[in-house]
């Protein structure tokens, strides 16, 4: 299911000590599809606040490889950064992101500007809203589910066991149930 024609697949990774922007690296390097859902925040440098981009959640990377690759790329990199996969514990497999998902997840979870909240996959049941796809602005295409956050109606794409986000408010003029 999660798998394409290609044989790419969307892994879930987890590094050690806050080692993600390190494997990015590693894997930009060497041409491979990789996503770190990202976020502004304010540091404090000396006595000036300044809005930096980091991780949402340390140590996640999401790596688009097939099964064969992946665990080279596990080998080659173990030595200097510890990675392995996060698990779907019901098959005790490697937990894989089928693409449709994952371009939802990068659509929203990579618009840095926009007013998107994480949530971790315990804080939402998604069994409770509709299927919905967006029609139109910035989340054109994104599927998910439509929910209300914060007073909010919102569409939340979910990345079964790992986190989920949501968009900022969406209009519901701009929404279509799906089945």
């Amino acid at each position: 299911m999660g798998k394409n024609r290609t044989g790419l697949q969307w892994f879930a990774i987890r590094v050690t000590y806050s080692r993600e922007m390190a494997l990015k690296s590693y894997l930009d390097q060497c041409g491979i599809e990789s996503f770190i859902p990202m976020q502004y925040k304010e540091v404090v440098k000396g006595e000036r606040r300044v809005r930096k981009l980091v991780p949402v959640i340390h140590n996640l990377v999401f790596v688009r490889l097939d099964r064969e690759k992946m665990d080279e790329v596990k080998r080659n990199i173990s030595l200097k950064i510890p990675i392995r996969y996060m698990m779907n514990r019901e098959k005790r497999e490697p937990l894989v992101v089928p693409d449709r998902q994952m371009y939802s997840f990068i659509a929203v979870a990579g618009a840095y500007d926009q007013q998107v909240v994480y949530l971790d996959s315990q804080t939402l049941s998604l069994r409770e809203g509709d299927r919905v796809r967006i029609t139109g602005g910035v989340f054109a295409g994104v599927e998910g589910v439509f929910v209300r956050i914060k007073g909010d109606r919102r569409v939340v794409v979910s990345i079964e066991g790992v986190m989920a986000v949501a968009t900022a408010f969406v209009h519901p003029s701009l929404i279509e149930r799906i089945s």
